[in-house]
């Protein structure tokens, strides 16, 4: 789930750590990244003990130790951090520093409400401006968009952006430039959904920066499994992530997991009991809201599980 600060308790300042240039951390792998100095050039870095494990997006102060390698002296404050547990229920960062995440989604394979409404949550809890993209549209005919459109038409009555996006015929790719431009934006989604074809659209030149990535870190084709900034070329900066087969969120408490569900704000501190969970309990304003259709029942359905899953008190 999104954070707006680091996970990480900070160390404290010292005048050596304060040495070295900004550096932007592109990606990070193994025990190393990769951080582009302020002139452009790219260094592989190590990162110093006493230092939290850098991720994709962090500023840093570094300092070179060769022509092409260096060593990272201060991991900076993070505006935002997007972090999930891992397989071990830990929590791990993934992405700092982005104020957009761009949910792709895709009639094939069908998509999972839940998982959507998952990383809608986490953009709201850190502050970051969501937007949900359904790619190949190419392969849906007139009739099967038109009920899509339906289907999703809630999240674009309570407020979020819903772009139909083909790399094959560009459609929508005009709109998701002028989206992106300006902004830092992080790609998120189930594996299968096109969204390698997705970034090869934005980013023409993939190839030879995946290639340059490669040579640095050694990791060859399995580049793709590291998530990873580009900077497109009409201004902005993209965050390809690897494709996952589902998204969890960390425990938050249940007032603020209502509140990550936007079309629930109006109503909230209007129900019969000032500690409603909104699920069961009499007199709740949440679903008096949802009976009248004022809110869809599937989000309801997404929020009662999370209750479920992941509240704390």
């Amino acid at each position: 789930m999104g954070s707006r600060h680091s996970q990480t308790p900070r160390p404290p300042q010292t005048s050596e750590k304060r040495q070295g240039q900004a550096g932007l951390v592109l990606a990070h792998f193994g025990q190393a990244s990769l951080v582009e100095a302020e002139n452009g050039e790219v260094f592989r870095c190590a990162t110093r003990k006493n230092l939290p494990r850098t991720v994709c997006g962090d500023r840093v102060l570094w300092q070179a130790s060769n022509p092409r390698e260096g060593v990272i002296t201060e991991v900076l404050e993070r505006k935002t951090t997007l972090v999930r547990p891992d397989s071990r229920n830990r929590i791990r960062p993934v992405a700092a520093n982005l104020d957009q995440i761009v949910v792709v989604i895709a009639c094939k394979p069908s998509f999972e409400y839940g998982m959507l409404d998952r990383y809608l949550l986490a953009a709201e809890l850190m502050g970051a401006t969501p937007i949900v993209v359904v790619n190949k549209s190419d392969l849906l005919d007139a009739e099967s968009r038109a009920k899509l459109e339906r289907r999703l038409g809630h999240y674009e009555k309570i407020g979020y952006s819903l772009l139909f996006i083909s790399t094959r015929s560009t459609d929508g790719l005009k709109d998701l430039h002028r989206q992106l431009k300006s902004h830092t934006s992080i790609l998120v989604g189930q594996s299968g959904v096109g969204k390698s074809s997705l970034v090869q659209a934005l980013l023409p030149d993939l190839d030879i920066r995946t290639g340059a990535l490669s040579r640095m870190t050694g990791l060859g084709r399995h580049t793709t499994t590291v998530t990873t900034l580009y900077h497109l070329p009409d201004g902005g900066d993209l965050i390809d992530s690897p494709g996952v087969r589902d998204f969890n969120l960390s425990p938050v408490p249940v007032d603020q997991l209502a509140q990550g569900f936007r079309e629930f704000r109006p109503y909230l501190g209007h129900c019969r009991f000032h500690n409603c969970r909104h699920v069961s309990e009499p007199g709740c304003a949440i679903q008096d809201a949802a009976r009248r259709g004022a809110i869809t029942p599937r989000r309801l359905v997404s929020y009662n599980e999370l209750v479920k899953l992941m509240t704390v008190n």
